[in-house]
């Protein structure tokens, strides 16, 4: 189960993405499968140009709660960004690539995290009130 500490920022990543229409939004706890990050948020967008608004949209969000990333790949004409925050780590797909990659399925033994608890309706990029 992942701490207060690691869902808080999570939840704003997710809220910022689905705020920038983000969709297909997925948490996934991997803390019992990997050492190198507790868990990931994955979403999709309907360009790369989305692809870049919903990075900004999550980077811009968590500056301003003093967290930076530790390593970004990726950028605003990218079809795949991947923002490394330590305990965390955001991707942020086109449908294609996601697809391509299959992350998803990759992480098939990883809890998944109810869109209650990331802050978003149903994972469609829908925010909760």
């Amino acid at each position: 189960m992942l701490s207060p500490e690691t869902m808080a920022p999570l939840r704003h990543a997710a809220q910022a993405a689905s705020g920038r229409k983000a969709f297909h939004m997925v948490g996934l706890d991997v803390s019992g499968l990997t050492s190198y990050t507790d868990s990931l948020l994955i979403c999709s967008a309907a360009s790369e140009r989305q692809v870049g608004a919903i990075a900004k949209a999550v980077s811009e969000t968590l500056r301003g709660e003093g967290r930076k990333p530790l390593h970004v790949e990726g950028g605003a004409h990218s079809d795949w960004v991947l923002m490394d925050y330590g305990d965390f780590v955001v991707h942020v797909f086109t449908e294609e690539k996601r697809s391509y990659y299959g992350l998803d399925s990759l992480w098939g033994d990883a809890e998944r995290l109810e869109p209650a608890n990331l802050g978003v309706a149903d994972g469609r990029g829908t925010e909760r009130g």
